[in-house]
């Protein structure tokens, strides 16, 4: 699942290791996220949206019909 999680904190003017200690996830996976090395789990999803203050659905990169992941609703 693709986030667009820089903009969103970054519009919020919020740093990484604020969220961080906002959210309980660890800065290294931000930014892990932030950079396309690690994909965003649900949960995960979750926790950083409820820390930037926003609904889920804000931080999902919609995908293309054919090439998109399961059905999983956030």
């Amino acid at each position: 699942m693709k986030i667009r999680l820089r903009e969103v904190r970054e519009r919020k003017l919020m740093t990484q290791d604020e969220l961080a200690e906002r959210t309980g996830v660890t800065k290294t996976t931000i930014s892990r996220i932030e950079n396309d090395r690690q994909a965003a789990r649900i949960p995960t999803v979750r926790k950083l949206a409820a820390g930037l203050g926003v609904d889920p659905s804000e931080l999902v990169v919609a995908q293309d019909a054919g090439g998109g992941e399961g059905g999983e609703s956030v």
